[in-house]
Protein backbone atom coordinates (compact mmCIF):
# COMPACT_ATOMS: atom_id res chain seq x y z
CA UNK A 1 0.00 0.00 0.00
CA UNK A 2 0.97 3.90 -0.92
CA UNK A 3 2.95 5.19 2.61
CA UNK A 4 1.10 8.35 2.29
CA UNK A 5 -2.31 6.99 2.04
CA UNK A 6 -1.38 4.70 4.72
CA UNK A 7 -0.53 7.41 7.43
CA UNK A 8 -3.40 9.19 5.90
CA UNK A 9 -5.85 6.28 7.07
CA UNK A 10 -3.74 6.17 10.57
CA UNK A 11 -4.26 9.94 11.28
CA UNK A 12 -7.82 9.93 10.18
CA UNK A 13 -8.33 6.53 11.90
CA UNK A 14 -7.14 8.51 14.98
CA UNK A 15 -9.15 11.84 14.87
CA UNK A 16 -12.11 9.90 14.48
CA UNK A 17 -11.52 8.09 18.03
CA UNK A 18 -10.61 11.73 19.40
CA UNK A 19 -13.94 12.69 17.77
CA UNK A 20 -15.99 9.84 19.63
CA UNK A 21 -14.39 10.17 23.42
CA UNK A 22 -14.69 13.94 22.81
CA UNK A 23 -18.14 13.37 22.33
CA UNK A 24 -18.85 11.00 24.82
CA UNK A 25 -18.81 11.96 29.14
CA UNK A 26 -15.28 12.08 30.91
CA UNK A 27 -15.40 8.89 33.24
CA UNK A 28 -14.50 8.46 36.53
CA UNK A 29 -13.77 4.74 38.31
CA UNK A 30 -16.17 3.60 40.82
CA UNK A 31 -15.99 0.34 42.86
CA UNK A 32 -18.88 -1.79 42.98
CA UNK A 33 -19.69 -3.70 46.11
CA UNK A 34 -21.89 -6.02 44.42
CA UNK A 35 -19.33 -7.36 42.22
CA UNK A 36 -16.38 -6.65 43.84
CA UNK A 37 -15.24 -4.98 40.68
CA UNK A 38 -13.83 -1.72 39.72
CA UNK A 39 -16.09 0.08 36.79
CA UNK A 40 -15.42 3.16 34.68
CA UNK A 41 -18.99 5.47 35.22
CA UNK A 42 -19.93 8.20 33.39
CA UNK A 43 -19.84 11.60 35.04
CA UNK A 44 -22.45 13.95 35.87
CA UNK A 45 -22.42 17.08 33.45
CA UNK A 46 -22.85 20.34 35.06
CA UNK A 47 -25.77 21.59 37.14
CA UNK A 48 -25.90 18.24 38.41
CA UNK A 49 -24.91 15.57 40.69
CA UNK A 50 -24.26 11.82 40.87
CA UNK A 51 -27.51 10.46 42.38
CA UNK A 52 -26.47 6.79 42.17
CA UNK A 53 -23.26 5.61 40.80
CA UNK A 54 -23.60 2.80 37.90
CA UNK A 55 -23.13 -0.08 38.44
CA UNK A 56 -22.21 -3.77 35.54
CA UNK A 57 -26.25 -3.62 34.39
CA UNK A 58 -26.93 0.55 35.04
CA UNK A 59 -25.38 3.50 34.26
CA UNK A 60 -24.78 6.42 36.40
CA UNK A 61 -27.83 8.36 37.62
CA UNK A 62 -27.35 12.06 37.63
CA UNK A 63 -30.21 14.40 39.56
CA UNK A 64 -30.13 18.27 38.86
CA UNK A 65 -28.62 20.61 41.81
CA UNK A 66 -31.29 21.92 44.60
CA UNK A 67 -31.69 25.56 44.30
CA UNK A 68 -28.96 27.68 45.75
CA UNK A 69 -26.56 24.92 45.29
CA UNK A 70 -23.90 24.84 42.05
CA UNK A 71 -21.96 22.21 39.93
CA UNK A 72 -19.72 24.37 37.31
CA UNK A 73 -17.99 21.11 35.78
CA UNK A 74 -18.16 17.89 34.96
CA UNK A 75 -18.32 15.85 37.99
CA UNK A 76 -18.54 12.49 39.85
CA UNK A 77 -19.17 14.53 43.63
CA UNK A 78 -22.30 13.06 45.51
CA UNK A 79 -23.90 16.67 46.37
CA UNK A 80 -23.19 20.00 44.58
CA UNK A 81 -21.17 22.81 46.13
CA UNK A 82 -23.20 25.42 48.10
CA UNK A 83 -23.61 29.05 46.74
CA UNK A 84 -21.56 31.72 48.62
CA UNK A 85 -24.16 33.44 50.93
CA UNK A 86 -23.85 36.66 50.52
CA UNK A 87 -21.56 39.26 49.40
CA UNK A 88 -19.09 40.73 51.30
CA UNK A 89 -19.08 44.73 52.70
CA UNK A 90 -18.96 47.18 49.77
CA UNK A 91 -19.45 44.77 46.73
CA UNK A 92 -22.72 43.82 45.18
CA UNK A 93 -23.75 41.11 43.17
CA UNK A 94 -22.67 41.15 39.57
CA UNK A 95 -24.08 37.54 39.39
CA UNK A 96 -26.69 35.44 40.46
CA UNK A 97 -26.16 31.76 41.88
CA UNK A 98 -27.36 29.39 38.89
CA UNK A 99 -26.95 25.63 38.98
CA UNK A 100 -23.91 26.23 37.00
CA UNK A 101 -22.16 28.97 38.53
CA UNK A 102 -21.54 30.20 41.89
CA UNK A 103 -22.76 34.20 42.81
CA UNK A 104 -20.23 36.16 41.81
CA UNK A 105 -19.68 39.22 44.06
CA UNK A 106 -17.71 42.64 42.71
CA UNK A 107 -16.65 45.77 44.41
CA UNK A 108 -18.32 48.58 44.11
CA UNK A 109 -17.10 51.70 41.82
CA UNK A 110 -13.89 53.10 43.03
CA UNK A 111 -12.60 50.42 44.83
CA UNK A 112 -10.53 46.69 44.02
CA UNK A 113 -10.34 43.95 45.83
CA UNK A 114 -7.47 42.69 47.85
CA UNK A 115 -7.14 39.72 49.96
CA UNK A 116 -10.78 39.74 50.92
CA UNK A 117 -11.68 43.61 51.29
CA UNK A 118 -12.74 46.22 48.12
CA UNK A 119 -9.92 48.80 48.84
CA UNK A 120 -10.34 52.22 47.28
CA UNK A 121 -8.28 52.84 44.17
CA UNK A 122 -5.18 55.09 44.66
CA UNK A 123 -5.26 58.10 43.41
CA UNK A 124 -2.64 59.65 41.34
CA UNK A 125 -0.58 62.54 43.29
CA UNK A 126 0.18 65.91 41.09
CA UNK A 127 2.77 65.37 39.14
CA UNK A 128 1.90 61.75 38.27
CA UNK A 129 -1.29 61.03 35.56
CA UNK A 130 -3.16 57.86 35.56
CA UNK A 131 -1.42 55.49 32.98
CA UNK A 132 -3.77 52.29 33.73
CA UNK A 133 -7.43 52.83 35.26
CA UNK A 134 -8.21 50.87 38.60
CA UNK A 135 -10.57 47.96 37.78
CA UNK A 136 -12.46 45.99 40.48
CA UNK A 137 -10.01 43.92 40.41
CA UNK A 138 -7.07 45.75 40.21
CA UNK A 139 -5.53 48.87 41.72
CA UNK A 140 -4.95 52.25 39.56
CA UNK A 141 -1.49 52.29 38.07
CA UNK A 142 0.31 55.65 38.06
CA UNK A 143 3.14 56.94 36.18
CA UNK A 144 5.00 60.08 36.47
CA UNK A 145 4.20 62.62 33.63
CA UNK A 146 7.20 62.72 30.84
CA UNK A 147 8.57 65.90 29.26
CA UNK A 148 5.85 68.00 27.83
CA UNK A 149 2.72 66.90 30.06
CA UNK A 150 2.02 67.55 33.49
CA UNK A 151 -0.90 66.80 36.33
CA UNK A 152 -1.87 68.91 38.75
CA UNK A 153 -4.34 67.82 40.30
CA UNK A 154 -4.53 64.24 42.67
CA UNK A 155 -7.07 61.86 40.78
CA UNK A 156 -7.59 57.91 40.41
CA UNK A 157 -8.68 58.83 36.69
CA UNK A 158 -7.02 61.78 35.15
CA UNK A 159 -4.57 61.30 32.55
CA UNK A 160 -1.13 64.00 32.35
CA UNK A 161 -2.26 66.66 29.99
CA UNK A 162 -0.11 68.15 27.03
CA UNK A 163 1.71 71.70 27.97
CA UNK A 164 -0.55 74.57 26.31
CA UNK A 165 1.30 75.17 23.26
CA UNK A 166 1.76 78.64 24.04
CA UNK A 167 3.72 79.79 20.29
CA UNK A 168 0.44 78.36 18.11
CA UNK A 169 -1.74 80.43 20.05
CA UNK A 170 0.35 83.82 19.43
CA UNK A 171 1.74 84.40 22.85
CA UNK A 172 5.31 83.49 24.81
CA UNK A 173 6.21 81.08 27.51
CA UNK A 174 6.01 83.64 30.51
CA UNK A 175 7.02 80.48 32.70
CA UNK A 176 8.16 76.83 31.37
CA UNK A 177 5.66 74.33 32.64
CA UNK A 178 6.70 71.13 34.46
CA UNK A 179 5.59 67.78 35.47
CA UNK A 180 3.15 69.36 38.01
CA UNK A 181 1.88 72.87 35.84
CA UNK A 182 1.25 73.74 32.69
CA UNK A 183 3.41 76.34 30.58
CA UNK A 184 2.01 80.07 31.34
CA UNK A 185 1.70 82.17 28.22
CA UNK A 186 1.93 85.69 27.86
CA UNK A 187 1.17 87.88 25.00
CA UNK A 188 4.09 89.19 22.79
CA UNK A 189 4.96 92.90 23.12
CA UNK A 190 6.13 92.98 19.92
CA UNK A 191 3.12 92.96 16.70
CA UNK A 192 5.50 92.85 13.84
CA UNK A 193 4.65 90.34 11.26
CA UNK A 194 7.00 87.61 12.61
CA UNK A 195 5.48 87.42 15.83
CA UNK A 196 2.02 86.67 14.52
CA UNK A 197 2.62 82.90 14.94
CA UNK A 198 1.28 81.24 12.32
CA UNK A 199 2.71 77.84 12.62
CA UNK A 200 1.88 76.36 9.22
CA UNK A 201 0.77 78.32 6.43
CA UNK A 202 -2.18 77.22 4.29
CA UNK A 203 -0.01 76.60 1.27
CA UNK A 204 2.40 74.22 3.70
CA UNK A 205 -0.78 72.96 4.75
CA UNK A 206 -1.93 72.05 1.73
CA UNK A 207 1.35 70.40 0.49
CA UNK A 208 1.97 68.24 3.44
CA UNK A 209 -0.92 66.84 3.43
CA UNK A 210 -0.47 64.83 0.61
CA UNK A 211 2.86 63.34 3.00
CA UNK A 212 -0.16 61.99 5.26
CA UNK A 213 -1.33 58.66 4.96
CA UNK A 214 -5.64 57.68 5.80
CA UNK A 215 -4.69 55.72 8.85
CA UNK A 216 -0.99 55.83 9.93
CA UNK A 217 1.28 53.49 11.03
CA UNK A 218 2.83 53.58 14.43
CA UNK A 219 6.11 54.31 12.89
CA UNK A 220 5.31 56.54 10.01
CA UNK A 221 6.94 59.63 11.08
CA UNK A 222 10.05 57.49 11.20
CA UNK A 223 9.49 56.35 8.02
CA UNK A 224 9.13 59.55 6.31
CA UNK A 225 12.46 60.83 7.93
CA UNK A 226 14.50 58.50 6.73
CA UNK A 227 13.03 58.70 3.15
CA UNK A 228 13.44 62.79 2.99
CA UNK A 229 16.57 63.95 1.24
CA UNK A 230 19.49 66.05 2.00
CA UNK A 231 19.97 66.84 5.98
CA UNK A 232 18.28 64.08 7.73
CA UNK A 233 16.03 65.38 11.07
CA UNK A 234 17.61 64.10 13.74
CA UNK A 235 16.48 61.50 16.06
CA UNK A 236 16.05 63.84 19.28
CA UNK A 237 13.53 66.42 17.05
CA UNK A 238 11.94 63.25 15.76
CA UNK A 239 10.70 62.66 19.82
CA UNK A 240 10.26 66.20 20.58
CA UNK A 241 7.85 66.46 17.71
CA UNK A 242 6.11 63.31 19.05
CA UNK A 243 5.25 64.27 22.40
CA UNK A 244 4.26 67.76 21.50
CA UNK A 245 2.15 67.56 18.79
CA UNK A 246 -0.87 65.27 17.26
CA UNK A 247 -0.56 63.17 14.64
CA UNK A 248 -1.06 64.87 11.80
CA UNK A 249 0.53 68.00 13.77
CA UNK A 250 3.90 65.64 13.66
CA UNK A 251 3.95 65.12 9.81
CA UNK A 252 3.48 69.09 9.32
CA UNK A 253 6.45 69.96 12.22
CA UNK A 254 8.64 67.11 10.51
CA UNK A 255 8.41 68.58 6.61
CA UNK A 256 9.07 72.14 7.98
CA UNK A 257 11.51 71.22 10.02
CA UNK A 258 13.04 69.45 7.02
CA UNK A 259 12.36 72.15 4.80
CA UNK A 260 14.41 74.63 6.92
CA UNK A 261 17.73 72.57 7.61
CA UNK A 262 17.75 72.08 3.93
CA UNK A 263 16.90 75.76 2.41
CA UNK A 264 20.38 75.92 0.86
CA UNK A 265 19.97 72.91 -1.76
CA UNK A 266 18.71 73.38 -4.75
CA UNK A 267 16.29 70.92 -4.60
CA UNK A 268 14.78 72.78 -1.88
CA UNK A 269 15.37 76.14 -3.08
CA UNK A 270 12.62 75.62 -5.76
CA UNK A 271 10.46 73.99 -3.09
CA UNK A 272 10.46 77.07 -0.80
CA UNK A 273 10.11 79.83 -4.10
CA UNK A 274 6.81 77.68 -5.29
CA UNK A 275 5.39 78.02 -1.24
CA UNK A 276 6.49 81.69 -1.34
CA UNK A 277 4.61 81.95 -4.77
CA UNK A 278 1.90 80.04 -3.61
CA UNK A 279 1.41 82.44 -0.26
CA UNK A 280 1.73 85.65 -2.57
CA UNK A 281 -0.81 84.33 -4.31
CA UNK A 282 -3.22 83.73 -1.47
CA UNK A 283 -2.55 87.09 0.24
CA UNK A 284 -3.40 88.75 -3.31
CA UNK A 285 -6.73 87.78 -2.28
CA UNK A 286 -7.53 87.45 0.93
CA UNK A 287 -4.12 90.58 2.15
CA UNK A 288 -6.57 93.30 1.35
CA UNK A 289 -9.80 92.65 3.39
CA UNK A 290 -9.27 94.48 6.08
CA UNK A 291 -12.09 92.64 7.92
CA UNK A 292 -13.50 94.25 10.87
CA UNK A 293 -14.28 92.14 14.49
CA UNK A 294 -17.76 91.38 13.73
CA UNK A 295 -16.87 89.82 10.32
CA UNK A 296 -13.87 87.86 11.63
CA UNK A 297 -16.40 86.36 14.26
CA UNK A 298 -18.66 85.70 11.96
CA UNK A 299 -16.02 83.75 9.49
CA UNK A 300 -15.24 81.98 12.64
CA UNK A 301 -18.81 81.05 13.63
CA UNK A 302 -19.56 79.93 10.32
CA UNK A 303 -16.94 77.17 10.28
CA UNK A 304 -17.55 73.86 11.85
CA UNK A 305 -16.32 71.86 15.09
CA UNK A 306 -15.09 74.10 18.00
CA UNK A 307 -15.23 77.85 17.65
CA UNK A 308 -12.25 80.01 17.58
CA UNK A 309 -13.42 82.69 20.57
CA UNK A 310 -14.03 86.16 20.61
CA UNK A 311 -10.64 86.63 22.97
CA UNK A 312 -9.03 84.60 20.22
CA UNK A 313 -10.09 87.00 17.49
CA UNK A 314 -8.82 90.35 19.49
CA UNK A 315 -6.09 88.69 20.26
CA UNK A 316 -4.89 88.25 16.55
CA UNK A 317 -5.98 91.74 15.59
CA UNK A 318 -3.39 93.02 18.42
CA UNK A 319 -0.76 90.72 17.48
CA UNK A 320 -0.97 90.31 13.35
CA UNK A 321 -1.20 92.85 10.61
CA UNK A 322 -4.72 93.26 8.78
CA UNK A 323 -2.98 90.77 5.57
CA UNK A 324 -2.08 88.16 7.93
CA UNK A 325 -5.48 88.19 10.35
CA UNK A 326 -7.66 85.22 8.45
CA UNK A 327 -5.00 83.43 8.10
CA UNK A 328 -3.90 83.01 11.92
CA UNK A 329 -7.26 82.09 12.92
CA UNK A 330 -7.64 80.12 10.14
CA UNK A 331 -4.45 78.18 11.64
CA UNK A 332 -6.05 78.68 15.04
CA UNK A 333 -9.30 76.41 13.96
CA UNK A 334 -7.17 73.92 12.59
CA UNK A 335 -5.20 73.35 15.96
CA UNK A 336 -8.33 74.09 18.11
CA UNK A 337 -10.57 70.83 15.77
CA UNK A 338 -7.47 68.29 16.11
CA UNK A 339 -5.62 69.44 12.82
CA UNK A 340 -9.16 69.59 10.71
CA UNK A 341 -8.03 70.20 6.94
CA UNK A 342 -8.55 73.78 7.09
CA UNK A 343 -9.69 74.20 3.33
CA UNK A 344 -12.23 71.69 3.78
CA UNK A 345 -13.68 73.66 6.84
CA UNK A 346 -13.75 76.69 4.44
CA UNK A 347 -15.53 75.25 2.04
CA UNK A 348 -18.69 74.60 4.76
CA UNK A 349 -18.15 78.07 6.39
CA UNK A 350 -18.33 79.55 2.66
CA UNK A 351 -21.60 77.54 2.29
CA UNK A 352 -23.13 79.36 5.38
CA UNK A 353 -22.12 82.52 5.27
CA UNK A 354 -24.32 83.61 3.11
CA UNK A 355 -27.09 83.34 5.37
CA UNK A 356 -24.94 86.04 7.79
CA UNK A 357 -25.27 88.95 5.41
CA UNK A 358 -21.41 88.62 5.05
CA UNK A 359 -19.75 90.54 2.52
CA UNK A 360 -20.07 89.39 -0.99
CA UNK A 361 -16.38 90.70 -2.35
CA UNK A 362 -15.08 88.71 0.76
CA UNK A 363 -17.12 85.46 0.13
CA UNK A 364 -15.91 85.94 -3.76
CA UNK A 365 -11.93 85.60 -2.66
CA UNK A 366 -12.26 83.44 0.20
CA UNK A 367 -13.58 80.83 -2.93
CA UNK A 368 -11.19 81.81 -5.42
CA UNK A 369 -8.42 80.79 -2.48
CA UNK A 370 -9.92 77.83 -1.86
CA UNK A 371 -9.74 77.47 -5.95
CA UNK A 372 -6.26 78.31 -6.22
CA UNK A 373 -4.83 76.38 -3.24
CA UNK A 374 -6.49 72.91 -4.88
CA UNK A 375 -5.04 73.69 -8.71
CA UNK A 376 -1.43 74.53 -7.84
CA UNK A 377 -0.49 73.17 -4.56
CA UNK A 378 -2.24 70.41 -4.28
CA UNK A 379 -1.12 68.85 -7.66
CA UNK A 380 1.55 70.75 -8.66
CA UNK A 381 3.80 70.30 -5.44
CA UNK A 382 2.58 67.46 -4.63
CA UNK A 383 4.60 65.93 -8.10
CA UNK A 384 7.93 67.54 -7.31
CA UNK A 385 8.16 67.02 -3.68
CA UNK A 386 6.88 63.43 -2.71
CA UNK A 387 6.76 61.65 -6.17
CA UNK A 388 10.04 63.04 -7.69
CA UNK A 389 11.89 63.51 -4.00
CA UNK A 390 10.91 61.15 -1.82
CA UNK A 391 9.83 58.28 -4.23
CA UNK A 392 8.09 54.99 -4.16
CA UNK A 393 9.19 54.28 -0.88
CA UNK A 394 6.81 56.76 1.47
CA UNK A 395 4.28 56.33 -1.42
CA UNK A 396 3.91 52.95 -1.47
CA UNK A 397 3.77 53.12 2.76
CA UNK A 398 0.41 55.30 2.22
CA UNK A 399 -0.92 53.27 -0.42
CA UNK A 400 -0.92 50.09 2.19
CA UNK A 401 -2.17 52.54 4.48
CA UNK A 402 -5.11 53.86 3.04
Amino acid sequence: MNKFLCCTLVLLDISVKWAIQDSSPPKYAHYDPGTSHQLLCDQCPPGSYVKQHCTATSPTQCAPCPDQYYAEEWNSNDECQYCSTVCKELQYIKQECTSTQNRVCECIEGRYLELEFCLKHTECPPGFGVAQPGTPESDTVCKRCPEGFFSNETSSKAACLKHTNCSALGFKIALKGNAVRDNVCQENADTTPQKCGIDVTLCEEALFRFAVPTQLTPNWLNILADSLPGTKVSTENIERIKQRHSSQEQTFQLLKLWKQQNKEQDMVKKIIQDIDHCENSVLKHIGHLNLTFEHLNTLMVSLPGKKVGKEDIERTMKLCQPTEQVLKLLNLWRIKNGDQDTIKGLIYGLKHLKTYHFPKRTIQSLKKVVKFLHRFTMYRLYQKLFLEMIGNQVKSVKVRCV
